[in-house]
């Protein structure tokens, strides 16, 4: 049996470059890149209602909401990625390693709108990475197959606050940029699948009828 090949390890440059070239999007992780899966419809409209919330309540102030095609370095990781939405108050500050300049290092709020295929990642090593920057200040998760936002804030020195929001009249406080978003307006517009309970679906099921 062959010895196992190691897998190619990319340079930031390399990636950079690859990077603008290419027709689609991928992270980029110690070395290796990572291609990113195009989202749902509802997934869509969930981005695209929260980025008008915060413009609409951002307006005039200092704090700017940028969608996902701004791309983000964590420095002390080097993980590259794109943010669903991010909120940078005052200048933005560029990764120097970014021949053009587009990949910007002080986010204050990140936000990303939970997938299926992505939800464990966004919860666990992306997060883990997310807290290693110095300017965030909140990390927002947004479910798509239900109302719900959980709001993680640093209060302290290594210590994040969860705070939760649930259902289409709720609504939740992002103090550190002074915007409460309403459940409501994020999910304007967003169908959610019926969700059947077990014991109405076995009763179905045993009277013979589809559901």
């Amino acid at each position: 049996m062959g010895l196992a090949q190691p897998a190619h390890r990319f340079s930031v440059a390399e990636y950079y470059a690859l990077e603008e070239a290419a027709e689609y999007r991928s992270e980029y992780f110690e070395g290796e890149i990572f291609a990113m899966a195009g989202g749902s419809a509802r997934h869509s409209l969930i981005s695209a209602n929260l980025l008008r919330e915060l413009g609409n309540q951002l307006k005039g102030k200092r704090c700017t909401a940028y969608e996902s095609n701004l791309r983000l370095k964590v420095e002390a990781s080097g993980l590259r990625s794109y943010p669903d939405a991010g909120v940078y108050c005052g200048q933005l500050a560029f990764d120097v390693e970014d021949p053009r300049g587009q990949t910007a290092l002080n986010p204050t709020v990140l936000f990303e709108v939970l997938s299926p295929s992505t939800e464990a990642y966004d919860r666990g090593k992306k997060a883990e990475n997310y807290r290693l920057i110095p300017s965030l200040k909140a990390y927002v998760l947004i479910s798509q197959d239900r109302a719900k936002v959980e709001v993680f804030e640093r209060v302290g020195d290594g210590f994040w606050r969860l705070s939760e929001a649930g259902g289409l009249e709720g609504s939740i406080a992002l103090e550190c940029i002074e915007v409460t978003l309403s459940l409501g307006e994020i999910y304007e517009g967003v169908e959610f699948d019926v969700e059947v309970r077990p014991d109405v679906l076995e009763a179905a099921v045993g009277r013979g009828e589809g559901v």
